[in-house]
């Protein structure tokens, strides 16, 4: 990324105290599935109730995304939606503390399910208002910002919730979490663009019209549709990975489980960095093509993982297969602006962050046997193939079409500027990457002077030859009479 992009990023009004409570957020929720699960396993010994436990919290947002996204979509004081998430997670947390071995095992769970409402409002909430808080033409520098913001909470809260457990304890861990959040829950507050409304929103429109609006568009869009469904495939095969690691780590290479953590994290530092290093693509090319490209070469690398005999080898690789899945994350986001009205933004988001999670959960329920059939190495080439599935699904539905699609010639810029009918040169205009469409505008706007002013020239011509006939027609007349 630029350096001046960067720093009209850090300058812009708000975009700081935007992104930082957004990577605060989840930090703490990425620090749950390891605090959580090392709380329960302490108290109880029950691997079922902790595993029990983490489904409860991602499961509820198959059913819950479509319809918070639709609330965000529809209120014009967001930043209380996003507040209430925060005060569910930090008393969630809080009561797991409290009732952990010291409550009947069915409760923890079901307090999870609090937590789990709302959850996919930290992932794809945050993310759907990005267009509302910096310009078109800092679009593409802000979502691969969006990119390290996810790989940052990835690598840094379960490191922070291991060490804290083994320092302190895992109770203490969570109560860590909690503060996070309600810190979070305060610079929320400070953020009063997140309440700025689109010029598409209808107050009055039901949550269920704006959800069944949502899933229409992508169901409709070809770019968004490709891009949701082939997303969803592939992270259920980095689904696969919470147990492959652990194994391929002692059974493999000769180390401890527990290196896993640093297989993670070498992933999400390198996503981090290829999400950085080629924000370019993000303007290059279309977002959808970006993405889909950057799954197909996550599962040629991926092929290569099983191939190492030593951690380092293995580190590498793996960071090798994060970065150039970097700039997939960054081009989903893109896709989603792009095809997106504006008014169904958060619906979209927060639904296909909810797949997303689901696809996730489905993967790691698959690992245990997974792995037991096929060894480490098998179920890392069967991630690998999950990612090969995505490509070619997501390439299937782009070039499928039924009669209610949108025009992808058109996007749904028609849609964002409430014109149906508008001249070519701004159809033209739209269709550009954000980041060229300053200099593109001005140069259109002059060939449409030229054009205005050749046409008038041409006109003035006509309206002389016209004139030069009559008064020869005129000159004859009189001639004739003459004679």
């Amino acid at each position: 990324m630029a350096t001046g992009d960067l720093r009209r990023l850090r300058r812009h009004h708000g975009y700081p105290l935007f992104y930082a409570t957004a990577t605060i957020t989840r930090l703490a929720d990425d620090m749950f599935s390891v605090g959580v699960v090392l709380l329960v396993l302490e108290r109880t010994g029950s691997a079922a109730l902790a595993g029990a436990t983490v489904a409860a919290v991602t499961l509820p947002s198959l059913v819950t995304g479509p319809l918070l996204g639709a609330w965000l979509d529809r209120s014009g004081r967001r930043r209380q939606v996003m507040m209430l998430d925060q005060v569910l997670a930090a008393t969630s947390v809080l009561a797991i503390v409290a009732l952990a071995g010291n409550a009947p095992d069915f409760l923890v769970p079901t307090v999870a399910l609090l937590a789990g409402i709302t959850w996919p409002l930290s992932f794809g909430g945050f993310t759907s208002l990005i267009p509302v808080i910096v310009p078109d033409e800092l679009l593409a520098q802000a979502n691969a910002l969006e990119a390290t913001s996810f790989n940052i909470a990835i690598i840094a809260g379960p490191a922070l919730a291991g060490t804290i457990s083994a320092l302190s304890g895992p109770d203490t861990a969570l109560i860590v979490e909690a503060v996070l959040t309600i810190a979070a829950l305060g610079l929320i507050a400070w953020i009063p663009q997140m309440d700025a409304r689109e010029p598409g929103a209808e107050p009055g429109r039901s949550l269920r019209a704006i959800a069944r609006d949502g899933l229409r568009v992508v169901a409709e869009t070809p770019a968004l549709r490709s891009v949701t469904a082939a997303g969803a495939i592939g992270l259920g095969g980095i689904g696969l990975l919470t147990v492959a690691f652990p194994f391929f780590a002692e059974h493999e290479l000769g180390v401890d489980r527990s290196v896993s953590g640093y297989m993670w994290a070498a992933f999400a530092g390198g996503s981090m960095v290829g999400a950085l290093g080629l924000v370019r693509l993000q303007t290059r090319f279309r977002p959808e093509n970006v993405m889909l490209g950057s799954l197909a070469a996550l599962g040629c690398l991926m092929l290569t993982w099983p191939l190492a005999a030593s951690l380092p080898v293995a580190l590498g690789l793996i960071a090798l297969g994060g970065f150039v899945d970097g700039p997939g994350l960054a081009a989903t986001f893109g896709a989603r602006q792009r095809w997106t009205p504006r008014e169904l933004l958060g619906q979209i988001f927060t639904t296909a962050a909810s797949l997303k999670v689901g696809a996730f959960a489905v993967g790691a329920a698959c690992a245990g046997p997974a792995v037991n059939a096929f060894g480490a190495r098998g179920t890392l080439l069967l991630a690998a193939s999950m990612q090969f599935t995505a490509v070619a699904v997501g390439l299937l539905l782009r070039r499928s079409r039924s009669p209610l699609d949108l025009q992808e010639d058109d996007g749904v810029d028609a849609q964002r500027d409430g014109k149906r009918d508008r001249p070519a040169v701004q159809v033209a205009l739209d269709q550009r990457p954000a980041a060229e469409r300053a200099r593109a505008g001005a140069a259109d706007a002059e060939g449409a002077r030229e054009a205005a002013v050749l046409a008038r020239v041409q006109e003035h011509e006509e309206d002389q030859d016209e004139a030069d006939e009559y008064l020869q027609d005129a000159e004859d007349g009189v001639h004739g009479r003459k004679v």
